[in-house]
């Protein structure tokens, strides 16, 4: 049978997730047919015995190097066999069939990349897209965020919106377009590598659609903690993203904002 969807699982130490995860892919995606792609990277908590014991079926590859986000899920689509991939972060539940992406996709070549709704453990909302990093936004990162009323209350009208970028515990596009912009720039251990592989698809003329009415719960997501990470992803990002002087104003707002959080970190 040919298969329609490759889910592809970049795994690190997360063998408490996985249950839920994978059966929540196995009831969902019952009706499409699909493969299951687990990359670890290198994980000490027995999430590899877990996988091989219980779910047999899973392509397994087993790195001896953790490759981080990126690096994981480029080297797992290498074997994805599906016209669709769907990259889905190990500490996640889906809730809804993605039939209607398939839908959308099939309907509008114009589409790169889909995303859905986010939730917490509470099943509450989380931002799960952004606009992409500009001189504004690069002093306050709440700003990525700003994406209308209905994109602050989780509260939405319409069944799909046009966005900047998405975040990457859902990415769900064509194989092809992966492809086409070369997979996750490398470059990136983690964090803002999401924002990047948007910004790509977004130049190679395709848009990236957020759909509300399809949800998943995402367990860990950010904290304050990880702001350190965030920002020098943004580093990377405008150093490829932008020249000349625009470049020389959003690095200065951006390393703006980097003192203020260190700053409020001591406090």
């Amino acid at each position: 049978m040919e298969i329609q969807l490759s889910v592809v699982i970049v795994n690190y130490n997360g063998l408490r997730f996985l249950k839920d995860c994978l059966d929540s892919l196995i009831d969902k995606l019952n009706t499409i047919s699909y493969e299951i792609i687990i990359l670890d990277n290198d994980s000490q908590d027995k999430s590899c015995l877990f996988i091989k014991e219980n779910y047999p079926m899973i392509n397994l590859i087993e790195s001896k190097t953790n490759y981080g986000f990126g690096k994981g899920n480029n080297e797992a689509v290498k074997q994805a066999k599906g016209k669709y991939v769907l990259l889905f972060n190990n500490d996640t539940i889906l809730l809804d069939k993605l039939e209607p992406i398939i839908s959308l996709l099939e309907n509008d070549k114009s589409i790169g990349v889909v995303g859905i709704n986010m939730l917490n453990a509470n099943q509450d909302y989380l931002p799960a897209a952004g606009n992409f990093p500009n001189f504004r936004n690069m002093f306050q990162f709440q700003k990525l965020l700003d994406l209308g009323i209905e994109f602050k209350k989780g509260k939405f009208s319409k069944d799909y919106y046009e966005v900047g970028w998405l975040a990457g515990s859902f990415l769900f596009l064509l194989k092809e377009t992966y492809i086409k912009i070369k997979g996750f720039d490398e470059d990136y251990f983690m964090y803002v590598e999401d924002v990047d592989f948007c910004k790509k698809i977004a130049d190679a003329g395709l848009k990236r659609i957020f759909m509300p009415n399809l949800s998943y719960i995402h367990f860990v997501g950010f904290n304050k903690k990880k702001n350190p990470m965030l920002v020098k992803g943004y580093k990377i990002y405008i150093k490829k993203h932008f020249k000349g002087i625009a470049l020389i104003f959003i690095a200065i707002a951006l390393s703006i904002n980097s003192f203020v959080k260190n700053i409020k970190s001591r406090f």
